[in-house]
């Protein structure tokens, strides 16, 4: 992994850093007595191990024409030298054990074959996994039951679709669930009046099992501004909580309104700009409403954000983040066109306690260029290196103790991605672009600075960008942008005319470490020529209008590749497809590296943006280093 290199700190700095250097110690003995190593983060200081998901092997069995493709995660808590067997039915179908991957082709095996797979520690073959989970036509559905649909005030019927999804352990049994967001037809952009109908979640197991469902209720309004979640293990119970902003008239999964039940605050053009607002942390087993406070920032003067209607009012971001580097915490955010407000909760004991709140109104922010930043997103990462997670919230960051960290003050945009996207240099950056025709139109930064590596000049509103390695042709991560022609490397240059086809998602799909092109219901593999399709979802549905987004993406199940979940097209079942290619490349499992797992929980906010690690993945990548993670 790269690192920042060593510069002078202020002494707060410093001392943050040598207090994590004293509780990195205390973990670092337990990872030890673990078996375990940990990674080292800048100079001299070992990473503090972060709670994580205990998860199953999660074995997954891909069908195709010439038998089938058996995966399997490589945990955190594994050794480094752990190694694998595969057993079908009891009988061992590889010769020797498997140590330079975590697949294994099984050829000529019907679909139906029942794989488990056992480690090898030590010398010594441990248990059997659980039982693969069979893609026995290249997907696997996962049964949901559309809730019905109603009438508004204005007499205009609407029904469910199937929306943006999240995953996390909600029974504690270490495998992963999913929970559902049920959009109505009639969802509203901010900028739209208009009533809505409500937005309900529901919370599904892989075998279809529904273990409640929440309804949001009449005072939430609907669509990709209001209605962030977030699904996290909070408390290190085991089991993942749901965190969401809720009103009076919510319906939690045991039936318990939140409030006031008959409370109606919506004005004649659909808007919600009275009434109390609250937050609330749902049991994820039972759907139950287990604490409730008031949401923060509360609303105030409406036109004080910018417009006395109600756009810019309910503009709601939401995320987590391990703030003291080894527990998560919550992230609820209000506002990024002018006034932003950002609030870290923890939840412990069965309670909120606030951490910090960050506001750009405030006397210490005031006037130092942190207002009107926002994105229609944000990201998490340890950007500093100090082993802490910051919140970069598009052209500003905020540090992990709540204090401004930098701006560059180039504005609000619409698509970002956060990650090591040039191995050569130290630490992260961030590729990000603008909607003000009089900032750069697309730029890289220093995202442990916000030094601006390079940029593109104004050029309109540039709605649509992407950074990755798609290209093996060209060292590091490609961006490209709507606006912006051909696709750049890490420096700036263009190295390529031809952009790809698609300026929206990205997967790691096929057997290389190289990602691919994830856009509507396909994924592309880029080429300088033309894309080669290598899937197109059967039967499915993007979401979110143009912008054409899955329910999810990310590594859910398997080896360290990404799953992409998509509705079906009647809304009966979430598709989940894995992929079939092999792969001699062996990952940790990507839900073990913190700030790519916190980005599959922040993936379902507003405009909805792939997951990135915190290391390079792609061609000519480094040895994948090794999470410091414990789990509950």
């Amino acid at each position: 992994m790269q690192h920042p290199h060593p510069h002078p700190h202020p002494q707060s700095h410093l001392n943050r850093r040598r207090r994590a250097y004293l509780s990195a110690t205390v973990a670092a003995v337990a990872l030890i007595a673990a078996g375990l190593t940990g990674l080292t983060t800048g100079t001299a200081q070992a990473a503090t191990a972060r709670q994580v998901e205990k998860l199953d092997r999660g074995v997954v069995s891909v069908h195709t024409d010439s038998g089938n493709l058996v995966s399997w995660r490589w945990l955190g808590t594994d050794p480094n030298d752990v190694s694998f067997n595969v057993y079908r039915a009891g009988t061992k179908v590889n010769s020797t054990p498997i140590t330079g991957s975590t697949t294994y082709f099984h050829a000529g095996a019907p679909a139906q074959a029942d794989y488990t797979v056992r480690a090898i520690v030590g010398g010594v073959e441990q248990a059997d996994s659980v039982h693969a989970i069979q893609f026995r036509t290249g997907y696997k559905d996962v049964p949901l039951s559309p809730p019905a649909g109603g009438t508004t005030p204005d007499g205009v019927a609407y029904t469910y679709e199937a929306n943006d999804a999240s995953v996390g352990d909600l029974d504690g049994d270490g495998q992963l669930d999913f929970v559902v967001k049920w959009q109505p037809t009639n969802a509203k952009d901010n900028s739209q009046s208009g009533y809505t109908g409500n937005t309900i979640l529901d919370g599904v197991k892989l075998d279809g099992t529904r273990l409640w469902r929440i309804d949001l209720g009449r005072n939430i309004r609907s669509g990709a501004h209001y209605t962030q979640f977030q699904v996290y293990d909070y408390d290190g119970d085991g089991k993942a909580e749901i965190a969401m902003k809720t009103a009076d008239g919510t319906v939690d999964g045991t039936g318990t309104v939140i409030g006031s039940s008959s409370a109606d605050y919506r004005n004649s053009s659909g808007y919600v700009l009275s009434g109390p607002e609250y937050l609330t942390m749902f049991n994820g087993q039972t759907g139950k409403a287990m604490g409730t406070v008031d949401y923060v920032p509360a609303r105030g003067t409406v036109s004080s954000w910018g417009d006395s209607y109600g756009n810019r009012v309910d503009r709601f971001l939401a995320g987590t983040a391990y703030l003291d580097g080894a527990r998560p915490s919550l992230i609820m955010a209000r506002g990024y066109y002018t006034r932003t407000v950002i609030a870290a909760w923890d939840w412990r004991g069965g309670a909120f306690t606030r951490r910090w709140t960050f506001d750009t109104n405030s006397s210490t922010n005031s006037g130092k260029g942190y207002d009107s930043q926002g994105n229609h997103q944000l990201s998490v990462a340890d950007v500093d290196g100090d082993g802490k997670d910051e919140i970069v919230y598009g052209s500003m960051t905020v540090d992990d103790n709540g204090s401004g960290l930098w701006t560059t003050k180039n504005g609000h945009g619409d698509a970002m991605h956060v990650g090591d996207l040039d191995p050569s240099r130290a630490g992260l950056e961030e590729f990000k672009v603008d909607e003000d025709s009089s900032k750069p139109s697309s730029w890289m930064a220093d995202a442990r600075t916000g030094q601006i590596l390079w940029s593109t000049p104004a050029n309109g509103d540039n709605g649509r960008g992407v950074s990755g390695d798609i290209w093996a042709g060209s060292a590091g991560a490609e961006s490209w942008s709507a606006s912006e022609s051909g696709i750049r490397n890490p420096k700036g240059t263009v190295v390529s005319t031809r952009k790809p086809s698609s300026t929206n998602f990205l997967s790691w799909w096929d057997g290389d470490p190289v990602r691919e092109l994830l856009d509507g219901t396909h994924i592309d593999k880029y080429g300088t020529a033309s894309d080669t399709r290598l899937l197109t979802g059967v039967s499915v549905h993007s979401n979110n209008g143009t912008k054409a987004t899955p329910s999810l993406s990310g590594d859910i199940l398997g080896d360290w590749r990404e799953e992409v979940v998509w509705p079906t097209s009647d809304n009966t079942a979430l598709r989940i497809y894995s992929t079939p290619y092999d792969t001699s490349t062996r990952i940790t499992t990507l839900l073990h590296d913190t700030q790519y797992r916190t980005a599959l929980t922040w993936q379902n906010t507003a405009y909805n943006q792939p997951p990135h690690p915190s290391f390079f993945i792609g061609d000519g990548m480094a040895t994948a280093p090794r999470p410091a993670v414990y789990t509950p």
